[in-house]
């Protein structure tokens, strides 16, 4: 149980910080390199490294990265269409939906 929770606890770190790094680097792209946007972007990717490091010392690859990869995708489709507006087309939007059942799926089989 505390292994879950651990495990559920240092994904969501590592999604948070990936995704609040792109929507920082997105904010300081364009700009002077020397930003504050960028160089907070670039503070949260490196953290995020480092819980996702955590992970994979206790977890299968197999298991995490899909996982991790996957969240990140969908916070950051969901931050562009909420914080920057983007348009995103309902075919991405299927992805999205495919991509959390691909995510429940490895979770699942993980279980069996």
């Amino acid at each position: 149980m505390q292994t879950k929770l651990l495990f559920s606890l240092l994904i969501l770190l590592s999604v948070g910080l990936n995704t609040s790094g792109q929507i920082l680097l997105k904010q300081g792209s364009g700009q002077n390199p020397l930003n504050l946007y960028l160089l907070g972007g670039l503070s949260a990717y490196a953290l995020s490294t480092i819980f996702y490091i955590l992970v994979l010392g206790k977890f299968n690859l197999s298991v995490a990265y899909p996982i991790v990869i996957g969240l990140t995708v969908i916070g950051t489709t969901i931050a562009g269409a909420l914080i920057f507006s983007e348009r995103v087309t309902f075919v991405s939007w299927l992805g999205v939906g495919l991509m959390i059942g691909g995510i429940c799926a490895i979770a699942f089989g993980k279980l069996s």
